[in-house]
């Protein structure tokens, strides 16, 4: 039997192990983590609403439950051109490789003072435990941002830092300090968040007035400091607790590896999730595919990487492996379910946000919601572990 060999435990990931299992394939995974972290609902964490284990699912359990082996080490090598991947704990051959590795972060100068929603599991206790301190203080200035990548603008994330920011707007409103604190969001973009369309624009720029939320954006992030961030012309933005997403960019793993990638260092991928090479010097068994945010989406100017993206890629790449085993000639895409959406909370509520090429919408949903996201998490998590019957295309 081939053996396939998928790197990464995230979203992407643990979605190619499952639908490569029901194929009756032979799957191993490889994560640096013991757990599935579900990003989406990690926003709930710094305000309390929910804890670190319920934004987690063991991947032992899933292995239990789907049936794929299970490695625990960190990669930090791939030479795909040897069918080889080296880990801090060994060294791993393969039939068919499938990159699910996530991609790194652009780097800011003075990154270190501020904390991200959207980097390692364990910042989101951190920004729990710096919030808490500023609310027992009673007072403080809070900048939420995130940034861009001109060589791949598919690669920001925009909608959690939004989300988190209405999410503390509303714990410190509940708490009643909210006059106490001034709320900041910071870009250095024009307009950030066009890509959902220019109707969804304007309601987020009412929703921002309505919330007392000021906004410094269109100008360039020189440096975070401990106290604030500089932007272009010296300009300061003085911070308490600075909250920022920065753009994706290549992981750090590809900097040691033969794979063939774009300006921003993410992985080339036709529209098949095969991996993009030399051909002339590449052997016909090549067999490497690259999924989620890892790979070097193609598409409209406003595309946009998500989890929803990253599960029909890691879909179409475990059909396409057994087409390729079965020598069919028959293959998925992922160019036709390029589109943009999210329901994005409120914590009162929340706006179900949709782009495509023939439409952009954004639809409030006062209440429910917040209660809708909510219960796709539950339904999320459950599902993974085969507690409840999925849902086709959720």
């Amino acid at each position: 039997m081939k053996e396939i060999l998928i790197l990464g435990g995230g979203i992407a990931g643990i979605e190619a192990a499952i639908y490569l299992k029901k194929l009756d394939l032979d799957v191993t995974l490889i994560s640096e983590r013991e757990y599935l972290y579900i990003y989406p609902i990690s926003i709930w964490v710094p305000t309390g609403e929910k804890s670190f284990e319920d934004v987690t699912i063991s991947l032992d359990e899933l292995k239990k439950i789907h049936g794929f082996n299970l490695i625990i080490d960190e990669i930090t090598t791939i030479e795909s051109l040897k069918k080889r991947v080296y880990g801090k704990k060994g060294e791993y051959s393969y039939d068919y490789l499938v990159i699910a590795l996530g991609s790194g972060k652009v780097k800011h100068k003075g990154i270190e003072h501020t904390l991200s929603i959207c980097s390692q599991p364990s910042k989101s206790l951190n920004i729990k435990e710096e919030l808490d301190k500023l609310i027992q203080k009673g007072e403080g200035k809070i900048c939420f941002g995130f940034g861009g990548n001109p060589k791949d603008p598919s690669n920001v994330r925009g909608g959690p830092i939004f989300e988190l920011m209405f999410n503390i707007h509303h714990k410190l409103k509940k708490r009643g300090v909210r006059d106490n604190f001034e709320l900041t969001f910071f870009a250095p973009m024009k307009e950030p968040g066009a890509r959902m369309g220019k109707k969804a624009l304007g309601m987020m720029g009412n929703y921002f007035k309505r919330l007392d939320i000021k906004k410094l954006v269109g100008k360039k992030i020189l440096e975070f400091k401990k106290e604030g961030i500089v932007f272009e012309n010296e300009e300061f933005l003085q911070s308490d607790l600075t909250l920022f997403i920065a753009a994706g960019d290549g992981h750090k793993v590809f900097e040691a590896s033969d794979l063939p990638l774009n300006e921003a260092g993410l992985v080339k991928i036709n529209e098949y999730c095969e991996v993009v090479h030399d051909f002339k010097k590449t052997p016909d068994f090549y067999n490497v595919f690259a999924i989620g945010d890892c790979a070097a989406l193609e598409g409209p100017s406003w595309r946009a990487k998500q989890g929803h993206i990253a599960e029909v890629m890691a879909k179409n790449t475990a059909f396409n492996i057994k087409s390729v085993i079965e020598k069919n000639t028959e293959k998925k895409s992922y160019k036709d379910h390029i589109n943009i959406m999210c329901m994005m909370d409120t914590a009162d509520g929340a706006a179900f946000v949709y782009r495509d090429d023939k439409r952009a919408m954004m639809i409030p949903m006062p209440i429910f919601g917040h209660w809708l996201k909510k219960g796709w998490g539950w339904y999320y998590k459950n599902s993974k572990l085969n507690k409840i019957p999925r849902i086709p295309g959720l």
